[in-house]
């Protein structure tokens, strides 16, 4: 083998070497390039989720947040409503309270209310002697009633005629006049007590609208707002 054909043969190795050493480079090339586009992807991928993720956390805590918003609206309307109806019945309530005054008006009518509420009150309390407290001006009317009264009530509980002692030194408030219309007053009625004070009947005209009141309220309620889901 001369010469040349030994330098042919170191070019041929050259050339494969060269060309194995090009294709493998290829091949680190194209395997590092698919790789980076992998992870590439996959980074993608994963702040894509984090954006999803991050999106519906802040979809949610909206929702939450408008159905807190409309829940405290919807109890601040239902606040303003029941305010309203309160203010309705309380004006009602307030209009009778004065319809009240106009009751010891008529003397005839109102005497016989008085001793019909002395009678109430013998029949709850059920006492043989009892203590009466009246207006002061209402002193002469109770007086003038006050034994037919009692003998209604000694008929009716078939029992012997009771002691009542009028008091004549603490008398009920009076009527509210218009420069003190929410000071201490009574519209009328009696206050019966057990000479121990320890069983009182009230039956003042006030007492006895609180108590028709108190147990009409639903139906007034029902009667002025209709049936109002809780």
């Amino acid at each position: 083998m001369n010469d040349a054909d030994v330098s042919s043969q170191i070019q041929q190795m050259v050339r494969f070497i060269r060309q194995e050493a090009e294709e493998k480079a290829n091949e680190i090339s194209v395997s590092a390039e698919e790789e980076f586009n992998i992870e590439k992807l996959q980074l993608v991928e994963a702040e894509k989720k984090k954006i999803r993720q991050d999106y519906e956390k802040k979809e949610k805590q909206a929702d939450v947040r408008k159905k807190i918003d409309y829940s405290m609206q919807l109890n601040a309307s239902r606040i303003k409503v029941l305010q309203a109806q309160d203010d309705i019945v309380n004006a009602m309530k307030d209009q009778a309270a004065k319809d009240l005054l106009n009751v010891s008006g008529d003397e005839d009518a109102y005497k016989q209310l008085l001793k019909d509420l002395i009678v109430q009150c013998l029949l709850r309390l059920k006492e043989p002697s009892v203590l009466l407290r009246c207006r002061e001006e209402d002193l002469g009317l109770v007086e003038s009633i006050l034994d037919d009264a009692k003998e209604e009530y000694a008929g009716k509980a078939s029992v012997h005629a009771p002691e009542v002692a009028v008091d004549t030194t603490i008398f009920l408030p009076p009527p509210p006049t218009s420069s003190d219309s929410h000071g201490l007053h009574c519209s009328g009625g009696v206050v019966l007590a057990s000479r121990d004070g320890k069983i009182v009947c009230e039956n003042t005209l006030d007492a006895r609208l609180d108590v028709a009141f108190r147990m009409k309220l639903p139906v007034i309620r029902r009667s002025l707002f209709g049936q109002v889901a809780a």
